[in-house]
């Protein structure tokens, strides 16, 4: 069970972060509310709710690997939309 809220809580802060550096960067070149930045957030959101629905299917055959897989889908989606920050202006 510790592993499940471990994966949440990182599913959580990942994507919270990734939200909150969208903020950053606007707010750091004055583009509060940008096309590209709410793209961004709504992207996070997404992904979020997508992967917390995963996380709390019950039934799956195998819960480890399908627990290991949402974990691969958290870095991947979370690399792509850093790579989408990163190319603010």
């Amino acid at each position: 069970m510790a592993n499940i809220r471990e994966l949440k809580k990182d599913i959580n802060y990942v994507l919270g972060d990734i939200i909150e550096a969208v903020y950053i960067v606007e707010a750091s070149n004055d583009k509060q509310g940008s096309k590209e930045g709410s793209e961004i957030i709504d992207g996070a959101i997404k992904t979020f709710d997508e992967l917390i629905s995963k996380v709390n299917k019950k039934d799956i055959e195998n819960r480890k690997e399908h627990l290991k897989g949402v974990r691969k889908e958290l870095e991947e989606k979370a690399r792509a939309l850093v790579d989408k920050l990163n190319k603010l202006p």
